[in-house]
């Protein structure tokens, strides 16, 4: 990951063109997996980015870096994650219950499942395990998808969440819990004895429209279901669940944002 200076951040504040798009170029992706790991839905990812960036350029001047321009500019994104009406009116208020209930439907027995080496086994794997992380509420999802997904130091964490380490610590343990129980319950990947088995699931799956017929792009450079199977039978147990949510891939956007934002807004100066 590229980092940025203080140097490229003090020109993009003075009005430098170039400066601010290349601010804008080394955020965009990371800003997108944050949002899409939130969201677990590409288009409101996408929309949810480019607020964002909006967000960055229009409060650049506020920025007098007490911390890295990369958790200020995490702290703007989570920001509007967690307090944006538009985002908010749509999170759809799941819980671990009705999650597991809805995999459960419609399981196909070992002569029906798909084969594993389907190709759409692993866009079924990719989006239950982000999916699944909608059972939180967006506070604890924040706080699972910094500390445990995206693996930031505590102190980062806690900064990029304006809450104490220990308030961090202890929204980071409850979801992480939460997520791990589910898991170990229901998914055949963290626990073979589990009910549910993404060969099982992928019939109803398709028959239903939770997934489509063919691979989604901005899922294409994930690890290969293989991949994560065997790492995760390699992984100690209590280790799986982490495993099997890292294992997504970049999550690079489809859209390159940087033309499309800076066309709306006038360089800060």
């Amino acid at each position: 990951m590229q980092q940025i200076s203080k140097t490229d951040v003090a020109s993009a504040q003075a009005g430098d063109a170039k400066a601010l798009e290349l601010i804008v170029r080394r955020i965009q992706s990371r800003l997108y997996k944050l949002s899409l790991r939130m969201l677990a839905d590409p288009d409101l990812a996408q929309d949810a980015t480019q607020e964002i960036l909006i967000r960055v350029i229009t409060k650049l001047s506020t920025f007098q870096g007490q911390s890295s321009f990369e958790t200020w500019s995490y702290r703007v994104a989570t920001n509007y994650l967690l307090t944006a009406r538009k985002v908010l009116t749509k999170d759809p208020g799941l819980t671990f219950s009705a999650f597991a209930d809805d995999l459960f439907d419609g399981l196909a027995d070992e002569n029906a499942a798909a084969p594993d080496d389907h190709v759409m086994l692993n866009e079924l794997r990719l989006k239950c395990t982000m999916a699944m992380l909608l059972c939180l509420d967006p506070p604890h999802r924040a706080a699972y998808i910094l500390g445990e997904v995206l693996e930031f130091e505590h102190v980062d964490a806690a900064d990029v969440l304006s809450i104490s380490q220990a308030n961090f610590r202890k929204r980071l343990s409850r979801a992480r819990k939460q997520v791990q129980a589910f898991t170990a319950q229901t998914c055949g990947l963290a626990n073979s004895s589990a009910p549910c088995s993404c060969s099982k699931r992928l019939p109803a799956a398709m028959a239903i429209g939770r997934i489509g017929h063919t691979p989604s792009a901005e899922l294409s450079d994930a690890p290969s279901f293989t991949d994560v199977k065997v790492a995760a039978e390699k992984a100690a147990f209590d280790l799986r669940t982490a495993k099997l949510q890292r294992a997504t891939g970049p999550l690079h956007p489809l859209k390159d944002y940087a033309n499309a934002v800076l066309k709306l807004i006038d360089p800060p100066g």
